[in-house]
């Protein structure tokens, strides 16, 4: 099968795409943006790939009459043990590395001991992970950093207690390690993945190997070309590709909004580290366009800032802001200066909620600004990037979009972070089919 992918670099995500040659999507991944660049598209194109791969069951599964309105399941479940298998395997790595990285001054006559230490904490690491996903278990996170840190730290001090190390090594040796193994992406072969996911899987008692295994294994064997790669977004002159395979990011924004909705005209897309306002024809290719300047204010960055701030995590900030009964003026959207004016508001007693509901306006304010230089508003229009999650911004955008042209046909995907990666996938289409 041969498959064309986009891929959208940002600068606090980075986010694939894969579809086939009819424009019909096959599979999303993202993982976090890191300094690494090649790697973090690797992993997101990795991540693509392997819901590529669960389409294709689904594909199979649902010609199967005797797992008829269990489809669902099935796929939860062997996405869950593939999940479980590549977590086994980052553990393997990560021990590894930890092993190697036992070495300088400070190991010297230690290096049994933390080596000992390190062989018990990765063994209960191992135990534990079977609770990470069993059905209907709650991760605080989906990235293999996190999982395992938070995990390394609790078994580790009481590790090292017993061992009569300080647990100051382990965290040194653990902490030089992560960086490594996150900077690769996982090993092995995806496949060979899936099939021992399959084969847990079925020796569970999750799946009826009877009725699956089959439509499962055939759906395996269809080969995943790789048939051309775009890449675009924040760090697309950092991807590993040649310059006909980089698209920029208003392109792949424009032609993306106008993939997910053809009627779209006016695009807004509010990412981690920049707001575009874009205006598009009935073909998606863009009429016009207005980007923020070199500062990020009223970004995503900015958001994160701003939580930081309140000691608050950033998915918190929307819903405190919609439980505010009033709106408190926000002068300054600089990332740097925003930080003094909101101590100053808590100081002179605002509720955090009005505080936070006057930050979000402030932001859409200077979104819409961006919009009038692009042009204005026309119907329909597309609001995008990690931003549009956000519910308070959603709602002070509704609000000043009324205000300012009327009734406007909105369309807000959840799905919409993906819209970069989107366009970069059709213009692979296009380079190849058209």
């Amino acid at each position: 099968m041969r498959c064309f992918i986009g891929i959208d670099l940002g600068s606090t995500t980075t986010k694939a795409v894969v579809m086939d040659e009819n424009t019909q999507l096959l599979g999303r991944g993202i993982t976090n943006s890191r300094s690494n660049y090649d790697t973090a598209a690797a992993v997101s194109k990795q991540e693509a790939l392997i819901d590529t791969r669960l389409t294709l069951f689904r594909r199979g599964l649902s010609a199967v009459p005797e797992v008829s309105g269990k489809v669902d399941s099935i796929l939860a479940d062997l996405e869950r043990n593939f999940r479980h298998v590549q977590f086994l395997e980052q553990l393997d790595d990560l021990e590894q590395t930890c092993v190697r990285n036992v070495k300088g001054p400070r190991y010297v006559g230690k290096e049994t001991g933390v080596n000992t230490a390190l062989a018990e904490v990765f063994k209960q690491l191992r135990q534990s992970s079977h609770a990470l996903f069993q059905p209907g278990a709650r991760r605080k996170s989906d990235f293999f950093r996190d999982l395992a840190g938070s995990d390394f730290m609790q078994f580790g001090e009481p590790v090292a207690r017993d061992a009569g190390l300080p647990f100051d090594l382990l965290v040194n040796v653990y902490d030089k390690s992560i960086i490594e193994v996150e900077n690769r992406p996982p090993a092995g072969d995806m496949e060979g993945k899936f099939l021992r996911a399959l084969e847990k899987a079925s020796g569970s008692g999750d799946i009826d190997s009877a009725s699956v295994v089959k439509p499962v294994k055939d759906a395996l064997a269809i080969p995943l070309e790789e048939t051309y790669v775009v890449g675009t977004g924040y760090g697309r002159v950092r991807l590993p590709f040649p310059k006909e395979h980089i698209r920029s990011e208003i392109l792949c924004h424009g032609l993306g909004a106008h993939m997910m909705y053809p009627d779209t005209r006016t695009v807004l897309d509010i990412g981690g580290q920049d707001t575009k306002g874009i205006q598009v024809d009935p073909q998606g290719i863009v009429e016009n366009f207005q980007m923020n300047d070199r500062c990020a204010a009223g970004c995503g960055r900015y958001l994160g800032y701003i939580a930081d701030e309140m000691n608050m995590g950033l998915h918190e900030l929307g819903p405190l802001a919609m439980k505010s009964n009033k709106t408190v003026r926000i002068n300054s959207t600089c990332t740097v200066f925003a930080g003094a004016e909101l101590r100053d508001r808590l100081a002179l007693g605002e509720k955090r909620e009005d505080i936070l509901a006057g930050l979000h306006r402030s932001i859409i304010l200077r979104a819409m600004s961006i919009l009038s230089r692009a042009g204005g508003v026309k119907d329909q229009f597309t609001f995008t990037g990690g931003v549009a999650k956000n519910e308070a911004a959603v709602r002070e955008l509704r609000k000043l979009i009324k205000e300012n042209y009327g009734d406007v046909t909105i369309n807000i995907n959840p799905d919409s972070i993906y819209t970069g990666a989107l366009g970069g996938a059709t213009f692979a289409v296009r380079a190849v089919v058209n």
